[in-house]
């Protein structure tokens, strides 16, 4: 409550993130193409003055891209560098959607102050010598965001579903 929110890609999860970050009572900032502004504001949510303005104002920023030629290194150390002390980034999408090594390095330097981060540029992660892992100001989790009980029930009935209508013959 009262911390700035900021999603990058106001797509399918996070559009879902700005809303419950909005229930919780934080001013909530979107950036991204032109497309995911465009949702993000017919939906009530404000735009960022600026890339610049997106992350020095965002508390909490959180990042919400696919992984592809024209988002590989897009978040820079330029960028990181002008987060708070106090910030948190969270990166639950992809590694690569930041410059290699510019988040340890910006996380050594204290801006932003802090990341909890679910996704490595090599993985999966096996020991404890990863950078990230030995950080006090890094939480780390193993790739895992996705993995719940429903998740895995909607993937497999897909399956099960396409299985049932192929033995049918009527492949989907």
């Amino acid at each position: 409550n009262g911390n700035t929110l900021g999603i990058y890609a106001f797509g399918h999860i996070g559009s879902g993130v700005a809303r419950v970050g909005k229930a919780f009572g934080m001013r909530v900032i979107c950036w991204g193409r032109e497309g995911s502004t465009a949702r993000a504001k017919a939906e009530g949510f404000e735009i960022a003055a600026s890339r610049e303005a997106f992350f020095s104002e965002s508390d909490i920023l959180t990042i919400h891209l696919p992984l592809n030629k024209d988002t590989r290194g897009l978040i820079t150390s330029a960028d990181l560098a002008r987060m708070k002390s106090t910030a948190r980034i969270v990166n639950t999408s992809r590694a690569p959607l930041i410059a290699e090594g510019a988040l340890v390095d910006a996380l050594k330097k204290g801006r932003p102050g802090f990341a909890a981060i679910d996704v490595y540029e090599g993985e999966p992660v096996l020991n404890r010598e990863h950078p990230l892992v030995s950080m006090p100001n890094v939480i780390c989790t193993p790739h895992l965001g996705y993995v719940t009980w429903e998740t895995y029930e909607s993937y497999y009935a897909a399956v099960v579903d396409n299985i049932l209508a192929y033995a049918a013959g009527a492949p989907v």
